[in-house]
Formats: structure tokens, sequence, C-alpha cells
């Protein structure tokens, strides 16, 4: 798998180290704002995997803003095209303990299994517990379509989806601002 960051050049960075996981494919421009905000506000550094570069995440990347530890706050990576791809990216870097953002259930089961929080595009929160249970409603629905029965249709994104994503990123960076508090006492 060949990746490609988007490091300015003659910049040095650090390996990698990252607390939340971006699947960028698929994550609409208004939910990425709202992500760029949050992490560059609380200081998270977060890794963004998709086939191409996504010019606000670039130019939030090479202004080249650190954590506390000197990690690079915004990473791009770029990976090749490739059904799964981004999805792999993520798995490889994943750890348990940090959050992803995917609207990608067979991710999103991936993540969860690592130990990771993952939300998706509705707010909608997944845990190694709970995604199990969403996947096989997933594998359903999609039997069902193959057949003809059910004709499942996404509800478009409006405020109240686009509110309820903002909020559950907040809280789960809250959580995570506690647990690594809890650590550093």
């Amino acid at each position: 798998m060949t990746i490609a960051h988007t490091d300015p050049p003659g910049t040095e960075t650090k390996p990698l180290h990252a607390s939340l996981f971006v699947d960028a494919d698929s994550c609409p421009r208004q939910l990425r704002n709202i992500i760029l905000k949050a992490v560059v506000k609380r200081r998270v550094a977060t890794v963004f995997a998709a086939d191409r570069p996504l010019p606000d995440v670039v130019q939030t990347e090479s202004r080249n803003m650190t954590d506390a530890d000197g990690n690079r706050l915004v990473h791009m990576i770029v990976v090749e095209k490739g059904d799964d791809s981004a999805d792999d990216m993520l798995v490889a870097l994943g750890r348990s303990g940090a959050l992803a953002i995917t609207r990608d259930i067979p991710l999103a089961t991936r993540l969860a299994e690592l130990g990771m929080v993952v939300l998706d595009d509705r707010g909608g929160k997944y845990t190694k517990e709970t995604v199990r249970e969403r996947l096989s409603l997933r594998n359903m629905m999609t039997e069902l379509r193959e057949y003809g029965v059910f004709f499942e249709r996404t509800r478009p994104m409006g405020s109240r989806e686009v509110q309820a994503f903002a909020n559950a990123l907040d809280r789960e960076l809250t959580r995570m601002d506690k647990e690594n508090s809890k650590f550093e006492s």
C-alpha cells in the first residue's frame, strides 16, 4: 500500500501519533469543517485518510500546528485509489482508546474491534460492544435490497443531523480530554 503525506517541503515531523482518525473519502465538507475547527481548538492530533488530497484539510495541515507534545495536529494521508485503501490505512494506524469518524459500517466494525470509539456522520456512536448489531442490520438491509424487497433511502443531511454530529464529536473529545487528564495526574 503506497501512501503520500502532504507535508510541505523541508518540514520534519515526528512519527505519526493521532487520537482522531477520519475516513475522509465519504466525510461531507460541512462535517470536515466542524472536525477541523474542533481539532485546532482542542489541539487533537488527527489523521484524514482519502484517495485524493482534500483542499480544506491540506490548507489546515499546511499551517503546521502542533499539539502539546509536538505532534502535528492535522495529517492528510493520500492513499492509492481502491475500494478499501483508506479503510486499510485507518485500521493500520488506529489504536485502542482513539476516536474514528466514518459512515462505513464494515470499517466501523474493524475500528471498534481495535478498541476505538467510532462516530458516524449523524452522531451515532459505535463501540466494540454495539457495532456488531449495526453491522447485522446493515447486512440484512443489503440482502433485502438485493431481493428487491426494500429500497433504503438515506435521508438528506440537514441542520439537525449536522448539529447531532457536532454534539457527539464534542462529547467524545471531552471524554478523551478527561481520560487523558487522569493519566497526566
